[in-house]
């Protein structure tokens, strides 16, 4: 391809022929127009006859203008002008396309499979075999070259990963290679380990050309929990302009619904790489936040998932009255609120006041007895999960609390006096701590040799005593029992909060103790390192578009390696459980970097294209044409036979050929009303692609056929409505695909758009990018989706719950499948105050129809069908593609059904089938 400037030539040597326009010009200079032929009845009646109109014997100049421009434009269009031309490397042999697919290439996945597309399409005109490796997923086999045809299909099986790749595989996958190869490489542009070490063996094999994009990416650091709040970094990888992105807090409401709790605008100044979003959050929100995550930046570094290490609980502290006036290292609290220093909110006061206060665990120092009613009040508020931690003291021992019968906030039954095995008056020296079970909370923990206890409180012998004991001394006698009362539990240490029995309270044992026992709380904070020893299940982990899916079944992690683990395919970021807590493995730790990659000197670099080449042909061809029946009319007009029958027969076939307006939903008279409203009629927005909206309207007609044939509804042809003429009132449902190129509505089409969406009417908008990026993320068509629905009145959006109606009008859905297979489909968020209706399986989510619904699965492509009941596009491959094909069938009946009957399928009438359908 010859390129020059912002045009190219596919066929240059064609351009040869404008040196003949010269040669041109003087042979149509020297033809005379066509003479016009007179016959007269007699010779003698043309004596003394005048011509009053002299032509000329040469062509006029400006006709003369206008035939070579012709030729010229037609010379042209077979020359194959591309304006804003692709680069396109030609090459021989076979190719390696090598793909980072780590979540730094999330955020424009959809651009970096386009470039892989372009890559594909060009080894297929020049024969070549390729190779599509992931470097998060490198094969073991050793690289596999196939056509560019045969990786078509695999393409959409590729898919970003929450980890960064690993360099050392790829460098001895790219060694142990015996075949060159060229290699294009998409880089995610993040510095890493070793990748030099891969480029320089990719470079032995052949030429290596590096795609990067130029997009910032963001990245969240580890939160910081403080008093006032959290706060949290924020990272980008490039630096050079200002620029401010919007950090949210989500977790649920009062309600269980999710919602945004908090928001943050954060400001980069032109340079910077590090900002850090400031939360102000009351410990009641901040301990509802599951997760930060970037406005706008869907990847998993933009996800910070939250656990328990980042809550603040709420510790009240109860003890008896001292004498001990001055003497703090005296006090039964000094030791605990040393040991919670910085971990937990700590309140003291009367015991009625504290449980009001609603505390995560409640502390009892050496109090024997408690009223009746702060005995009820106790037992209420473990019933709801709170932990009641007990110490034992001289007035425990001294009492009769719990030793005939169990005390109900007593783990066990105790017996009279207590023992002394340290004192002037004992026998024994003090005793030791043994080992923890692994049955016991405190599993794990290194037991310092000079700990002891020298006084406690004795266990009476009861066979529920064994499961009970959490921590013994050597001797086997407990030292920490346990009992649980309802969701709660109530924890008894047989030793006095104060070091008067032991100096277990003096160690960093006492701490972690104390950590460990308060993570099953509401509010509980467990750092990492009290894992060791334990094991983790993994519970829902990230993909590298930063959203959460279920675990599967994976394997569970043993805390040592959970402690130092690296995000990779064995350990992926998620949350995980332990018996007592919830720990969250994120994408950055505090001392990972976002640094920019810098290639060596001599690395062929390519970015995204900013301009889509555009095809000139087609438009050089139309002005031949225009302009050759513009020389047909001067040559009529100048012989004087613009008039004549041969000129009106041309004048006929030009109407005839030229475009006329077809009878639709435009016209905007009676007829159409008429038609529109007679028989239920699905509506499409004609975006100007002819083709698209040909499918949409294929896919319509496709759901049509199936309302006919399954239930009592029967729709006729679709009608294709232009926002800016057509009144949509007439229409129950909407389809908007979305394009690139169409146009924005003007401020009247805004405005009956609204009135549509605000007095019943319903518009799927379909992305058709598999959403991919997520919603409102940033796909082509997400961000034009944006631009169109800015002056919408939307509003609040929720990804579908599970029961929701649209999952149940008539057919039972989990999932709504098109031509992708995307979950995630956003309506109508649910009232706050929804609930669950007792002896009803679903909440009555929406008292109306939800009047958006948005997603990206390219439903209309998997309905199309041709009127003998083909499908025009193709859905996956075999069995599955069919069965995906009726899932969408089946989800299309459902949205007319829902969009025409509403949430009639959460009356109460319906439980019964509901039930019987649902195998419950």
């Amino acid at each position: 391809m010859l390129v020059l400037g912002p045009l190219g030539f596919a066929a240059p040597w064609i351009l040869l022929g404008l040196a003949g326009l010269p040669i041109l010009w003087l042979v149509l200079r020297a033809v005379p127009p066509a003479p016009v032929r007179r016959r007269f009845p007699g010779v003698a009646l043309l004596l003394g006859l005048a011509d009053e109109e002299i032509e000329t014997d040469r062509t006029p100049w400006w006709l003369l203008v206008l035939r070579s421009l012709a030729i010229a434009a037609l010379i042209i269009a077979f020359a194959g002008p591309v304006l804003n031309p692709r680069d396109t490397r030609e090459g021989s042999g076979p190719m390696l396309v090598l793909l980072d697919a780590s979540w730094a290439s999330a955020h424009d996945w959809a651009v970096r499979l386009s470039r892989v597309s372009e890559a594909l399409d060009g080894a297929a005109a020049a024969d070549r075999t390729v190779a599509i490796v992931a470097a998060t997923d490198v094969p073991v086999g050793g690289f596999e070259f196939l056509a560019p045809n045969d990786w078509r299909a695999r393409l959409a099986g590729f898919a970003p990963q929450p980890f960064a790749p690993d360099m050392d595989l790829l460098l001895d996958a790219v060694s142990a290679s015996d075949v060159d190869f060229e290699t294009l490489w998409l880089s995610d542009g993040v510095a890493r380990e070793g990748r030099v070490d891969v480029l320089r063996a990719l470079q032995s094999k052949g030429s290596v050309t590096v795609f990067e994009h130029e997009r910032p990416v963001i990245a969240l650091g580890p939160a910081d929990a403080e008093a006032e709040g959290v706060s949290i970094p924020v990272m980008r990888r490039l630096g050079a302009d200002g620029q401010t992105v919007t950090v949210i807090a989500r977790g649920p409401d009062p309600s269980g619904v999710e919602r945004i709790l908090s928001r943050r605008y954060v400001s980069f100044a032109e340079g910077e790489t590090q900002a850090v979003a400031q939360f102000e959050l009351p410990p009641e929100v901040r301990n509802r936040v599951t997760r930060f995550e970037v406005e706008g930046h869907r990847s998993a570094a933009a996800v910070r998932l939250a656990d328990d290490s980042l809550k603040r609980r709420k510790v009240a502290l109860v003890s008896a009255r001292e004498s001990r006036e001055g003497l703090e290292l005296l006090s039964h609290l000094h030791y605990i609120r040393a040991a919670l220093n910085d971990r937990a909110d700590v309140i003291s006061g009367e015991l009625a006041d504290l449980i009001v206060a609603n505390p995560d665990v409640i502390v009892l120092a050496d109090i024997a007895r408690l009223s009746g009613g702060e005995t009820a009040d106790l037992l209420d508020w473990m019933a709801q999960g709170g932990v009641l931690l007990r110490f034992a003291g001289a007035r425990l021992a001294a009492s009769d609390v719990s030793r005939d019968d169990e005390d109900p906030l007593m783990p066990v039954r105790l017996r009279a006096g207590g023992r002394n095995i340290g004192g002037a008056m004992s026998w024994g020296e003090p005793k030791s701590l043994r080992p923890f079970a692994e049955t016991s909370p405190f599993y794990g923990l290194s037991i310092p040799d000079d700990v002891s206890v020298s006084a406690q409180v004795m266990a009476q012998p009861d066979p529920e005593l064994a499961a009970r004991v959490i921590a013994t001394l050597v001797d086997g006698t407990p030292l920490v029992t346990r009992k649980p009362v309802g969701a709660g539990q109530v924890v008894l240490f047989h030793v006095t909060a104060n070091a008067e029995w032991s100096n277990l309270p003096l160690s960093g044992l006492f701490v972690d103790m104390l950590d460990r026992l308060t993570a099953s709380s509401g509010g509980a904070s467990l750092q990492t390192r009290d894992v060791v020893g334990q094991v983790l299940r993994a519970v829902r982990v990230l993909d590298g578009f930063g959203g959460l899916s279920d675990a599967r079944n994976r394997a569970p992690v043993a805390g040592e390696v959970f402690v130092s683990a690296i995000p990779s395919a064995l350990i992926t970021p998620g949350l995980y459980e332990t018996a007592q807590a919830t720990l969250a493995l994120n994408i950055f730790a505090s001392d990972t970097s976002l640094a920019p990659q810098t290639w060596p000197a001599g690395t062929v670099m390519t970015q995204a294209e900013t301009a889509r080449d555009v095809v000139l042909k087609p438009f050089f061809l139309v002005g031949t044409l225009m302009m050759l029946l513009i020389d047909v009319f001067a040559s009529l007009w100048m012989s004087g036979r613009l008039l004549g029958p041969r000129a009106v027969a041309i004048g006929l076939l030009v109407l005839g050929a030229l475009p006329t307006p077809r009878a639709h939903a435009q016209d905007g008279n009676e007829v159409f009303a008429l038609a529109a409203t007679d028989e239920v009629a699905l509506a499409y927005v004609m975006t100007g692609d002819s083709e698209l909206d040909a499918i949409s309207r294929a896919g319509l007609f496709g759901v049509s056929q199936m309302l006919t044939q399954r239930t009592s509804v029967e729709p006729v042809d679709p009608v294709g409505v232009n926002l800016e003429l057509d009144d949509l009132g007439f229409f129950p449902l909407i389809y908007w695909p979305i394009s690139v190129d169409q146009p924005l509505p003007s401020a009247e089409a805004y405005t009956r758009l609204n009135a549509y969406l605000r007095t019943g009417g319903t518009i799927l908008f379909d992305t058709r990018d598999g959403d991919v990026a997520g919603f409102g993320a940033s796909t082509p068509t997400g961000l034009k989706l944006q631009r169109l629905a800015a002056s919408l009145d939307i509003p609040p959006l929720e990804q579908i719950p599970a029961d929701h109606v649209l999952t149940r009008t008539f057919y039972l859905l989990q999932d709504f499948p098109g031509r992708h297979t995307g979950r995630d489909l956003w309506v109508e968020a649910a009232p706050v105050d929804a609930e669950g209706v007792e002896g009803m399986p679903f909440r009555n989510l929406n008292d109306n129809v939800t009047p958006v619904i948005i997603g990206g699965n390219d439903w209309a492509a998997a309905w199309a069908m041709d009127e003998t009941g083909r499908p025009l596009r193709p859905v996956a491959r075999g069995f599955d593609g069919e069965r995906q094909r009726e899932i969408a069938y089946r989800f299309g009946v459902n949205l007319v059904m829902y969009v025409l009957t509403g949430n009639y399928k959460s009356d109460q009438v319906h439980v019964p089938a509901l039930l019987d359908r649902l195998g419950q």
